[in-house]
């Protein structure tokens, strides 16, 4: 006999549980695809709500810059310059009366970079001086500046038995012969990368001392009003209690507390205070550059603005030179091309080193940075 056929309920059931599985599985695989999209436009908001408010710190940051260059410039004007923030500028916000939008604070610092040793125009018995000031043995002071003169000067002649040979690496490169540009540059200079660095290739303590007590910037001297103890000591030779003496002076502390930080506008106050011996006459009493700090605080965002200004001639940046790379072979030089005219075009921007007198704008600007682009060493 032939079976009873099945029922025709029960022949449709292995479809049916076929398409509620697809159904499922599909639902499965867009609910995935729901939530990724739901992460990435969670990223995307964050990312765009950052940079928004970013952008409105940032607009905060340089009017307080801006705001703080117009105070400077009526005091340098009524001063005849300026020499330290004890004249009264240590609050230009609050003296201008800037406030800033609600829920915001600005923080306004300065850090005078003309009390430090200008490298372009220190001499190796300078550099020298400061290095034995920190105690490090004469030996390895005359190599390490040797180096540093050899790096920074063309055609220098080495005063050490020591004589670096840069062309046999394995990347071989030359001397850039022009002053620093970077305190890092110091890496790649022999003798000076064993002093500045530690065995695992970051900078050391003296990297560090050496970066607070020498600028890369060009002027013609030291502002004595701000000049540290160890630049004291190495131009100045001070020692160490007319140093102490000089810094007490100038912070107000010690037996000066109750007078407040006083300012040298004279010799004959570097005298009373250091007495006869010394040289001040290797210092100047007003600033040549300046570090101005400018950090915007709104909850949990900040906004850090560093830039470095200067009079009209008082200083400037590194001359600009070969960079130091790789030695190229020697090729046969040919007839140097007339460049096109230039046509005429907007001022030169803030930071190029020029200044455009129609403006007669009260300062140069010789670096700015922002946020990350600030060294660490900047921060104050």
């Amino acid at each position: 006999m032939m079976p009873a056929p099945l029922p025709r309920s029960a022949r449709r059931r292995p479809s049916r549980g076929s398409v509620i599985v697809v159904v499922l599985t599909t639902l499965m695989f867009a609910a995935f695809a729901l939530v990724a999209f739901m992460d990435r436009a969670a990223v995307d908001l964050l990312v765009d709500h950052r940079e928004s408010v970013k952008r409105r710190l940032r607009v905060e940051a340089f009017s307080a810059l801006e705001m703080t260059l117009g105070v400077l410039a009526e005091f340098k004007e009524a001063g005849n310059g300026l020499r330290s923030p004890a004249e009264g500028w240590d609050d230009p916000l609050g003296f201008a009366g800037y406030e800033p939008e609600e829920g915001r604070t600005v923080t306004v610092t300065f850090s005078d970079e003309s009390g430090k040793l200008p490298l372009p125009r220190t001499s190796p018995q300078t550099l020298l001086q400061l290095l034995l000031y920190w105690e490090v043995p004469k030996a390895r002071a005359e190599e390490v500046v040797d180096a540093l003169v050899g790096w920074m000067k063309p055609g220098h002649v080495y005063s050490t038995p020591w004589q670096p040979d840069y062309e046999s690496k394995p990347v071989p490169y030359r001397p850039p012969g022009r002053p620093l540009r970077s305190f890092h540059e110091l890496a790649s200079i022999e003798k000076a990368r064993e002093f500045f660095y530690d065995e695992t290739g970051r900078p050391n303590a003296y990297w560090r001392r050496f970066a607070e007590n020498v600028s890369l910037f060009d002027f013609p001297q030291p502002n004595l009003n701000g000049a540290r103890p160890d630049v004291l000591a190495a131009l100045g030779q001070y020692g160490p209690e007319q140093a102490k003496g000089m810094s007490d002076f100038l912070r107000g502390e010690g037996r000066f507390g109750r007078g407040g930080p006083g300012v040298f506008r004279n010799p004959q106050e570097i005298g009373q205070v250091a007495g006869p011996s010394g040289n001040p006459a290797g210092f100047a009493l007003n600033l040549s550059a300046l570090r101005i700090h400018v950090l915007v605080r709104e909850g949990r965002n900040e906004y850090r603005v560093a830039a470095v200004v200067a009079a009209p001639g008082a200083a400037s940046t590194v001359p600009s030179g070969p960079p130091p790379g790789p030695v190229k072979a020697e090729t046969r030089p040919g007839p140097t091309p007339t460049p096109p005219p230039r046509p005429p075009g907007p001022a030169a921007p803030a930071g190029s080193g020029t200044l455009d007198q129609r403006l007669r704008y009260p300062w140069l600007i010789l670096e700015v940075r922002e946020n990350e682009d600030i060294p660490r060493e900047a921060i104050p």
